[in-house]
């Protein structure tokens, strides 16, 4: 049975069919991506999955629930948390502060208990501050829970958002070009945490990733959207291979780059942009 299940998901924005009928479905403990060019519909699908937008048509099932209706908060309390294209932080915030954000759903003590500190409040404070030490500790990040999260390089803002997404407790982590901007050294660490999130924490990854080496190096299963509708899925051997992805998404020059994007110290194509 399906984790995730999207059925005939369609959205428009004015005269643009941003989704156009997109059916998928990823499986409990899979790692998948979702690749095309710019203007695919690849965010627009995240957003609509986690709220952001509503379906003009369609609608998601996620573990047995409906996602119709439902807001952002709520999608994340059933277990769907996000990274985005553009790290998210609270810059001004601690590290830790930012993962205790993360928590809010996971949470229980009352604003009447914040407010006069009461000892259950105290108490639930120290386990979540315990408990984001250990996620920046898992993402790497050990030690750094009292810098801001503005004094950070980039590619530990990107653990950061990572961590933040964990403190949820997620079952499927939705993550939106987690590898833009990192060099290849840093490209290759990543896919090692994204591995970890499935092998270690049993959780079910889906990627957003313009990096092809990230993509066919880590990915059970791949979708390709171009404007709007699904032209391809797969595994990376058959979607390397497949017609509509040489011409549409990638071009047919494009082809040998793509069919060596997993040898080790090819250079993986730069390709698309957001969504």
């Amino acid at each position: 049975m399906a984790l995730l299940e999207a059925q005939h998901i369609t959205k428009r924005f004015g005269g643009l069919v941003a989704v156009d009928g997109v059916d998928f479905k990823i499986e409990q403990g899979a790692i998948a991506s979702i690749i095309g060019p710019n203007g695919a519909g690849k965010t627009t699908f995240f957003n609509i999955m986690t709220g952001i937008y509503k379906p003009d048509e369609g609608q998601f099932i996620f573990d047995g629930h409906a996602l119709s209706g439902k807001r952002p908060d709520q999608i994340t309390e059933i277990g769907i948390c996000r990274t985005f294209q553009n790290i998210r932080l609270f810059h001004n915030m601690t590290v830790i502060e930012n993962l205790l954000v993360g928590m809010h759903t996971r949470l229980r003590s009352t604003a009447f208990g914040a407010v006069l500190r009461s000892g259950s409040f105290k108490k639930q404070e120290a386990a979540a501050t315990e408990k984001a030490r250990d996620l920046l500790g898992f993402v790497g990040l050990k030690g750094v829970g009292d810098e801001l999260a503005k004094n950070l390089p980039y590619g530990a803002q990107r653990r950061i958002e990572i961590a933040r997404a964990l403190a949820a407790e997620p079952k499927l982590i939705l993550l939106d070009e987690p590898t833009a901007g990192m060099n290849p050294s840093e490209s290759e660490a990543a896919m090692g945490l994204f591995r970890r999130l499935r092998d270690e924490l049993g959780i079910t990854v889906l990627l957003i990733e313009h990096d092809m080496r990230v993509v066919m190096g880590i990915s059970e299963y791949i979708t390709v959207l171009h404007y709007g509708q699904k032209i391809a899925e797969g595994d990376p051997g058959a979607v390397r291979k497949n017609p509509q992805v040489i011409e549409a998404y990638l071009g047919r020059q494009a082809q040998e780059e793509l069919m060596n994007a997993v040898r080790p110290g090819t250079p993986a194509p730069a390709v698309g942009g957001a969504a």
